[in-house]
């Protein structure tokens, strides 16, 4: 014959489901506020790379080409990507 749950045992296994959920969630909270640090500084750099290329009579081809590369580089950087370690 199954054996009753007792409420003491009901009562823990609600407990470590709790526990569970809750660590998910802030698991998901942390991902999410990368996330959101890792856009940040996408749109920073889209910024940075409109800034670049949108004015061309205060800077030279040269300078603006130059720009633009390092803000590509901080990209990539930023998504783990070692622009370094390309070929």
């Amino acid at each position: 014959m199954a054996r009753e749950t007792t409420h003491d045992e009901r009562l823990r296994d609600l407990e470590a489901e709790a526990f569970r959920t809750g660590r998910t969630l802030a698991e998901h909270s942390e991902q999410l506020k990368t996330i959101s640090e890792q856009q940040q500084t996408a749109f920073r750099n889209v910024d940075s790379l409109a800034d670049a290329i949108g004015a061309p009579g205060d800077r030279s081809i040269t300078q603006r080409l130059d720009t633009i590369e390092r803000v590509l580089f901080a990209l990539a950087r930023a998504q783990g990507i070692n622009p370094d370690n390309l070929s």
